[in-house]
C-alpha cells in the first residue's frame, strides 16, 4: 500500500477543520492562499466561480465574529473593504489561514513520487 499522498492529505486537513467544507470552498482558500488582497470579483474569475459563489464560499471561510462571515466562519480569511473604490472586499488570510497554508505548503514539499512500474 502507497502512502497518502499530499493532494489527499491536503484535503483532509481542510475536512479537519468542519467536515461540510465544500469543494468551491476549498478552492476559494487555495487561491486565496496564492493571491492575497485579491477582490471577491477577481477571485471569482481566477477561480471560475460565479461572483455569488465566490462571496458565499469566502464568508464561509470568515472568522467567527465578522460581520462580514457565515457559517462555519471557519477563520481563514478576512475581508477589508477595498482601498481603491470602497464598495467591495478585498481578501486576505488571517494567522490561522497563513498556518494551514504554510502546513499545506509542507505537505506538498515532501511529497514524493509515487514508484510504480508498468507490467
Amino acid at each position: 500500500m502507497r502512502p497518502r499522498d499530499s493532494l489527499l492529505e491536503a484535503m483532509l486537513a481542510l475536512k479537519a477543520l468542519d467536515p461540510r467544507i465544500s469543494v468551491n470552498e476549498i478552492v476559494a482558500f487555495l487561491y486565496t492562499c496564492e493571491n492575497e488582497g485579491l477582490s471577491v470579483q477577481e477571485l471569482a474569475y481566477v477561480a471560475g466561480l460565479t461572483q455569488s459563489t465566490a462571496s458565499r464560499s469566502l464568508r464561509s471561510l470568515g472568522r467567527l465574529g465578522s460581520d462580514w462571515a457565515h457559517a462555519p466562519a471557519l477563520g481563514l480569511v478576512d475581508a477589508f473593504l477595498n482601498p481603491t473604490d470602497g464598495r467591495s472586499h478585498v481578501i486576505h488570510l488571517t494567522e490561522q489561514g497563513r498556518e494551514l497554508r504554510d502546513r499545506l505548503d509542507a505537505l506538498i514539499r515532501r511529497a514524493a513520487p509515487i514508484d510504480y512500474k508498468l507490467k
